[in-house]
């Protein structure tokens, strides 16, 4: 398939910059995939569409302040986003970084009196290998000195505001490693959840830790040429039994998010969903069989993403595209911040 299939007109101000005020407020489009309909509700409504005996699926990780700016020796200014931190005794780090040209292994950067970092890779295609130093505990100062980093099509002044921390967060994130947001849970809030388990639903958790990948745009216009960044997932014995009793009763699995949908999709082996920690690079784009999931809750995604591709091998392209099409006309609010879609 082409990447211009996965193309559509989102005029800029329908991409929401702030969150609703009450989380449950957010709007929500439902999907009908036998129907092909569509209907308009508020999301706290989306307790009365799922199914009362199914399983809804979230991801529990959690944003930590991953954006740190400093100053190299010359002054000049850098941007770092810490991905992944390599196992031992020091502080090592993978970064993808912004004005980092040029610059060799063993220069410095200095990001507050207490924390500084030691280029051990020189930045290649913006990224490298850091080392960093500090008075203090490492978490401790990041913590202080980092920032949540939101999107880049979230426009707004250096720095996050405090609000962030807790908005760009779901009510139940607690595994900390994640670079960007479930989106799609952010609309959750712990009385939600509490009607949706009276309602005989099961709430399941699992992780998975969002990376880079969800900033990388695809570069190839044959999009099964695209290769997904490899991100760490974990789903614990007792989910996967709850799941897999759920498939073996004929009752439906929701997952809410893209990256739930990934990761149990990724632990189906040999007809069941496998328990433990592992690392995935499944890309799910349009002809791509579902062995896990029935119903889907998902926000509004960029144009051309791996994200749309996935929501599109669920539904079908030409629906999900009508639908984007009734959300723009409608005037839903897009992106992390954006209103929802459940899809059944």
């Amino acid at each position: 398939m082409r990447l211009a299939d996965f193309d559509y007109d989102l005029p800029p101000e329908l991409i929401a910059q702030e969150p609703v005020a009450e989380r449950t407020r957010s709007r929500l489009l439902v999907v009908d995939r036998q129907s092909r309909c569509f209907n308009h509700w508020q999301f706290s409504d989306v307790v009365h569409f799922l199914p009362p005996d199914c399983v809804l699926v979230l991801n529990d990780t959690r944003v930590f302040p991953a954006r740190l700016r400093g100053h190299k020796q010359s002054g000049g200014r850098v941007e770092l986003l810490l991905l992944r931190r390599f196992p031992g005794p020091d502080e090592t780090w993978e970064v993808m970084c912004k004005g980092a040209q040029g610059v060799r292994r063993g220069a410095r950067v200095d990001f507050a009196p207490e924390l500084a970092g030691t280029w051990i890779s020189a930045p290649r295609d913006g990224r490298g290998l850091m080392r960093f130093s500090g008075s203090g505990d490492f978490p401790a100062l990041l913590d202080r000195l980092g920032e949540i980093p939101l999107p880049p099509y979230i426009k707004r002044s250096p720095g996050t505001r405090p609000e962030d921390r807790e908005r760009y967060q779901t009510v139940y994130a607690r595994n900390v490693g994640a670079v960007a947001a479930p989106t799609a849970g952010l609309h959750f809030t712990p009385e939600l959840l509490a009607a949706i388990r009276q309602r005989g639903v099961e709430v399941a958790f699992l992780t998975l830790h969002v990376g880079a990948g969800t900033f990388q745009p695809v570069r190839v216009e044959t999009i099964e040429n695209h290769q997904m960044e490899e991100e760490e997932y974990e789903i614990s014995e007792a989910v996967a039994r709850r799941m897999n009793e759920a498939k073996r009763n004929g009752r439906k699995i929701v997952a809410v998010g893209t990256t739930s949908t990934r990761a149990v999709e990724s632990a189906w082996t040999e007809g069941e969903v496998r328990p433990g920690r592992r690392r995935s690079s499944l890309f799910i784009y349009p002809g791509f069989s579902f062995n896990v999931i029935d119903g889907l809750i998902t926000n509004f995604h960029l144009p051309r993403s791996t994200l749309l591709m996935l929501v599109s091998a669920f539904a079908g392209r030409e629906l999900i595209l009508r639908a984007y099409q009734e959300a723009v006309a409608r005037r839903y609010r897009f992106y992390s911040y954006g209103d929802a879609m459940l899809i059944l």
